[in-house]
């Protein structure tokens, strides 16, 4: 009998569930082209500028320099691609290949798509030790106190929110998710409070460190925060097996051996190393952990084995792209790359939220 006919035949027949698309992209092949993307987003970001350089001599003065293959640059075009523009280019390559990989990771371990990195209270705790840094001038003494606050801060979220979540050495994902979203809530308040105790000028510092910026970031930037960030990033990477089982539900991975426990555990420390270095360095910036994987996963499936460097990759060009409208959109006026972020991120994030309503598949 026709399931999706009433016994009485009253109903009308149900429609079946549309046939799976075929993925755009083979997997293969979205990583050479991503690759070749982030290549060419590399010098474009490094060519235009106030200064326009062509882009084959951008491209040239970062292959010398590079490999210091000894070959004559022109000093002015070198010291404008490899000492001003090259350092932001990469740290903004950084900081989007962190929020990106993470933010495939917490999709992944939350089993939604609509899941961030920040969802368990990182990016609110780097703020709020952020803001504190500010509130006590310790920028006075040490141009790395507040990015350091705010590594700390993002970690200390992070552990208190799994902590919270965790009874007798179990953590139900719901409850840590709950628990992300009040500590945030928290954390919120308390940067709120702060602002009713400085001066404008430290309320200047404080709401341009919450918008996100890339300003000013210099090779010392990338080496301090790279460690971190790779860590982070090729720790999730090796969890992609055990991502992908769980995708079927918490009780099918333990019965094909996953340590479940282990892996949260795992998955909310990588994430909060590769978030916390990034938004150390650079303030809030939002939205990249959230509709690149989202992209990714609709374009080559769910399979974390690709899906997290891939992500990584498209994040890496997504934010470069990002920060060079930043700089030239409206110059010499130059906005902060997460408001660029926000005004590129949510209008794109709800036309394919609204355009594919069919649910991501997680099998």
């Amino acid at each position: 009998m026709n399931r999706g006919v009433s016994m009485s035949g009253a109903e009308p027949v149900r429609k079946q569930a549309p046939a799976r698309r075929a993925l755009p992209l083979r997997p293969a092949g979205a990583v050479a082209v991503l690759f070749l993307l982030l290549v060419a987003s590399v010098t474009a970001a490094t060519a235009i500028g106030v200064v326009q350089l062509p882009f084959f001599d951008a491209l040239r003065v970062i292959v010398v320099k590079s490999l210091r293959l000894g070959v004559e640059l022109d000093p002015g075009q070198a010291s404008i691609v490899w000492t001003v523009r090259l350092p932001r280019v990469l740290v903004a390559g950084l900081v989007g290949f962190a929020l990106a990989t993470s933010g495939a990771a917490m999709q992944g371990l939350f089993r939604n798509p609509l899941a961030e990195p920040g969802i368990v209270g990182v990016s609110a705790g780097g703020s709020m030790g952020a803001v504190i840094a500010i509130f006590l001038e310790l920028q006075r003494h040490s141009v790395w106190a507040v990015p350091a606050a705010a590594f700390a801060g993002a970690l200390f979220a992070s552990w208190l929110a799994y902590a919270l979540a965790t009874r007798s050495g179990k953590t139900e994902t719901a409850t840590l998710l709950l628990a992300g979203v009040a500590l945030t809530s928290l954390f919120g308040a308390i940067i709120s409070l702060l602002y009713h105790f400085v001066e404008d000028g430290v309320l200047r510092q404080i709401v341009y460190w919450l918008m996100g910026n890339l300003a000013g970031k210099r090779w010392d930037h990338l080496a301090v925060a790279s460690p971190f960030v790779l860590v982070g990033a090729v720790g999730l990477i090796s969890l992609a097996t055990e991502l992908n089982l769980l995708s079927g539900g918490e009780d099918d991975a333990r019965a094909l051996g996953v340590s479940v426990e282990r892996v949260k555990r795992w998955v909310l420390l990588f994430v909060s190393l590769a978030t916390g270095a990034a938004i150390s360095i650079t303030g809030m910036i939002g939205f990249v952990g959230l509709i690149v994987p989202h992209i990714l996963r609709l374009l080559i499936g769910p399979d974390h084995r690709w899906l997290l460097p891939t992500s990584g990759l498209a994040g890496a060009s997504f934010l470069i792209l990002c920060d060079l409208v930043a700089r030239v959109a409206f110059s010499p006026i130059e906005l902060r790359t997460g408001i660029v972020t926000a005004i590129v991120g949510v209008p794109f994030f709800l036309y394919l939220l609204f355009s594919r309503r069919e649910a991501v598949a997680w099998d």
